[in-house]
């Protein structure tokens, strides 16, 4: 087997709105067609031998297990399809690498022997290695060839930990989307914003947008820390800082042995040496602090056990007893022996993957060991303790044990004024004492250290002790009750309709004050001005606008593409708004019926909150049934006031718009409220394009629901003037002396229909069609598309797109010229290959009256195309609407 296309989902997609951090591997079985694992004999035996956790569950919870059982050796001899053994083992690799992922689904693809598999993945790059590798792994099963499991799952471990944001991150952005806050982590960083627009937050470790610099920077420089503390009255240990080792022999007659050494600006216990007795090991731990700092403090070593007080928001709210990587002698077994006994412990895995860090004996412990007189291979007497690190650090090995409810008052105060002092709204103060539970200066203990960005893995998971949720006030001080992290974001999508209808919401919400951001096909716009041009309805461009800092209301436009390609850019929306769903772009990215570009088209309604709105074309079968998939309220709009669907839902005490006596009007509670008279509305050409009526509807429906007042929406939609400026490519007419140029974007059957309708209503004594047809839609779709403007038209320009995508420019023209003569075999057709050739034609030949509609590729260089025609006439700028 082998993978033929692979995406990353990551967020709401046609493939799952629950699951939205999805790998999607379309996969071609090759000789493994019509065939399941039963097949290959001995295969079960030996992928079990290989991975027996895919026979265990992956859930402790019943109901969990038995949604998604295990993959268990009777199960693959009585036969599975492969897609399906793929999954288990993508997702198996991956938990035995440390991401505990479990979700996966596999199903037949459109094509024959092919299968779609999808797989939930912790870190992005490790889910596409863990789908691939698992293609691999059957491969050389089935051939019966050995696989190098271990290294696999090394390289996903060493993935997991240069992808992962870190438990103490992790914990917070968790505790963040448990309350409904929305997170993005920032492109090529660790820093993760909560909340969107206005209202987002920032968070890189454990510092946020709220910590201050000048905290950061004291936390920083020991020796300012220590002085600042020692003036305030707080115990620190008496110490200086040295640069070369006549001054760190001149700091230790003064301070007598026992001593600790540590680089000035150090961090995470990195360089520090404790219990220093000797010249040789204070001579040695001043070389090791110098990797990290020419400048190294010299302390008093103080006796007493090391403890870490957790303070956030000005309130301890943790406090663990740290113990460094240790072992114990049974006068057999050798230190590396010992260690390795210990690392057999499951709650001790590689980096940040479990509650605890395996040992290494890396070069900081060779040396302990040496100034001991020991090595790894030396035997220790039994009952004696070895400590491996100078440093208790979780990270290293160390252990931690939460004594939060011990600490004395005493201790809970100074540890509060110690991170106000220092000036951090998160802070780990380090103190070493004999007891934590009584007052530290009746113990002779100290602080011998504060620090900024403090981890939290040893207060959310010790080794002993409960567990303290130390996020949940990290995100209390981020998002005071009665805040709110999130913005309004409304969303729409269908086939024909979304740009305009986009359009229209974001100047109704402007014109209510709001600062908005904005997608569409023409670009990215925050408070109207245009920052990115081109087709931006895909995740990347969403989260652009809920990135901005300036935008308090998001309106987006999504298309089918972005959704296929990588997933929805928000998990959550106020109003969904979905214009119609009609066949167009089916054949691509599996989805072949229009039936299932609905589907596609129903995750937008579907990722509504509760309390939101889903506002449906009553008038599009396929868009009115997604009333059935949405958990939130539903609206309904119609251009027929006296739709049977209307009526009945109006009847229940559903809210609806409709296309009443040439108004436009919302229905509730069986009262009529008008808006507008839809012919004063500039979007719809005096009444004529009724499509944008259509869309008018919508706009207005979705503001009403989100509780916009009816007056405010009706002077919006008046003042909403279309131009080739603001909605490029959609319905700009230019007004030339003798005859008017139309330009649109209508590049579907549906979209050329609802066009022939407001063709049909334009006065004009010859009506002239620049089309072409696109490679990548089915025959029938481009022969529906040529058959309706066949119709539509008294003379066809046929051209070309630069971009053939994937058909030859002969077989475009054939089907073009076939579909154009169905319905009218004398149709004049002249065929000009590029569009700046065909536009300049129709230009050059235009009739007295004439109404020439470019149905055009290149927006932007049609309407450039315009501009220089009207200046070669010598006259003023045309009249462009």
């Amino acid at each position: 087997m082998q993978i033929i296309d692979l995406r990353t989902m990551r967020g709401p997609s046609y493939w799952s709105v629950k699951h939205p951090k999805l790998i999607v591997a379309k996969v071609d079985l090759e000789d493994l067609a019509d065939t399941w694992s039963n097949a290959v004999p001995g295969f079960a035996a030996r992928l079990l031998k290989l991975m027996p956790g895919l026979a265990e569950s992956r859930s402790k919870d019943p109901r969990e297990t038995a949604k998604r059982p295990p993959l268990t050796e009777d199960q693959l001899s009585d036969g599975e399809p492969w897609g399906h053994v793929l999954q288990h083992v993508a997702v198996e690799l991956q938990r035995m690498a440390g991401m505990p992922v479990r979700w996966g689904k596999s199903m037949p693809a459109h094509e024959p022997g092919q299968e779609m598999v999808l797989c939930e993945y912790q870190e992005e790059r490790a889910g596409r290695v863990a789908v691939e590798a698992g293609v691999e792994l059957l491969n050389a099963l089935v051939k019966k060839q050995k696989y190098d499991l271990k290294g696999l799952v090394d390289r996903l471990h060493d993935i997991r930990e240069q992808e992962f944001i870190g438990p103490s991150t992790y914990s917070i952005v968790a505790e963040a989307a448990s309350r409904g806050i929305p997170y993005i982590q920032l492109k090529h960083s660790n820093v993760i914003q909560l909340g969107y627009g206005v209202n987002q937050k920032r968070i890189w470790a454990t510092t946020t947008s709220s910590t201050s610099h000048a905290g950061v920077e004291i936390a920083g420089n020991k020796n300012r820390t220590k002085a600042m503390l020692g003036a305030a009255g707080v115990p620190v240990p008496r110490g200086t800082t040295v640069y070369d080792a006549d001054e760190l022999r001149e700091a230790i007659e003064k301070l007598g042995f026992p001593i600790v050494t540590k680089p000035l600006d150090g961090n995470h216990g990195k360089g520090a040496s404790i219990n220093l007795n000797s010249w040789k090991e204070a001579l040695a731990g001043f070389k090791a602090a110098q990797v990290y700092s020419r400048a190294v403090i010299v302390e008093q070593f103080i006796e007493g056990f090391d403890f870490r007080m957790l303070v956030i928001n000005g309130k301890l709210v943790a406090a663990a007893k740290r113990t460094p990587a240790a072992v114990t002698g049974d006068g057999v077994s050798t230190i590396q022996q010992l260690v390795d006994k210990v690392n057999e412990d499951p709650r001790r895995g590689v980096g940040h993957e479990k509650v605890l860090t395996q040992i290494k004996i890396d070069k900081h412990t060779q040396q302990i060991l040496k100034a001991k007189e020991l090595t790894a291979k030396s035997v220790l007497p039994a009952g004696e303790t070895l400590y491996l690190k100078s440093t208790a650090n979780i990270s290293t090995g160390g252990t931690a044990s939460d004594v939060t409810d011990q600490v004395d008052p005493y201790n809970v105060l100074m540890a509060e004024r110690v991170a106000g002092i220092v000036g951090l709204d998160i802070c780990g103060i380090d103190v070493l004492t004999t007891d934590i539970a009584i007052p530290l200066n009746e113990t002779r203990g100290a602080v011998i250290e504060v620090n900024a960005a403090p981890g939290f893995r040893m207060h959310i998971s010790p080794a002993d002790g409960l567990p303290r949720n130390v996020a949940a006030p990290v995100v209390d001080m981020l998002f005071p009750q009665g805040s709110t992290a999130r913005i309004p974001i409304f969303a729409v999508t269908g086939t024909n309709g979304k740009t305009t209808t986009t359009g229209l919401l974001a100047h109704i919400v402007a014109s209510k004050g709001y600062k908005v951001g904005n997608t569409s096909t023409n670009g990215i716009y925050i408070q109207g001005k245009q920052l990115e041009s081109g087709d931006c309805t895909g995740m990347v461009s969403a989260e652009f606008v809920l990135k901005d800092p300036t935008v308090n209301f998001a309106v987006l436009e999504t298309a089918r593409g972005g959704m296929l390609r990588s997933g929805l850019g928000f998990h959550s929306c106020d109003v969904a708004v979905v214009t119609n769903v009609a066949a167009d772009h089916l054949g691509l990215r599996d989805i072949h019926t229009v039936e299932e570009m609905a589907v596609v088209k129903s995750v937008v309604p579907r990722t509504v909150r509760k309390s939101g709105w889903a506002v449906l074309n009553a008038d599009n079968d396929l868009t009115y049934e997604m009333r059935h998939v949405v958990d939130c309220r539903v609206a309904l709009f119609s251009m027929d006031e006296n739709s049977p669907r209307i009526q009945e839902h109006v009847e229940r005490g559903g809210v609806a718009a409709v296309y009443e006596d040439g108004y436009v009007t919302i229905f509730k509670n069986s009262y009529k409220l008008r808006i507008d008279r839809a012919s004063e509305m500039p979007v719809t050409f005096g009444g004529r394009a009724k499509f944008n009526i259509e869309n008018a509807l919508a706009a207005a429906l979705a503001c009403y629901c989100y509780g916009f007042d009816k007056d405010d929406i009706k002077t919006a939609l008046r003042t909403y003037i279309p131009s080739a400026a603001k909605t490029p490519g959609r319905m700009n007419l230019f007004k030339f002396p003798g005859f008017e140029v139309i330009v649109d974007y209508a590049h579907n059957t549906h979209g050329i229909q609802k066009f022939a309708e407001f063709l049909d209503a334009t006065p004009a004594t010859h009506k002239v069609g620049i089309v072409s047809g696109l490679g990548d839609r089915r025959d029938e779709d481009t022969l529906a598309f040529a058959r309706v403007a066949g119709r539509i038209f008294d003379e066809v320009v046929l051209r070309q797109d630069q971009d053939l995508r994937g058909k030859t420019a002969a077989e475009i023209e054939g089907l073009m010229r076939a579909g154009l003569v169905t319905d009218k075999p004398d149709l004049p057709i002249t065929y000009i290959e590029t569009e700046p050739d065909a536009i300049d034609y129709v230009l050059q030949t235009a009739r007295e009256g004439s109404v020439i509609t470019i149905f055009t590729e290149n927006i932007k260089a049609t309407l450039a195309k315009l501009e220089a025609f009207e200046a070669s006439l010598g006259q003023r700028q045309p009249e462009k609407v």
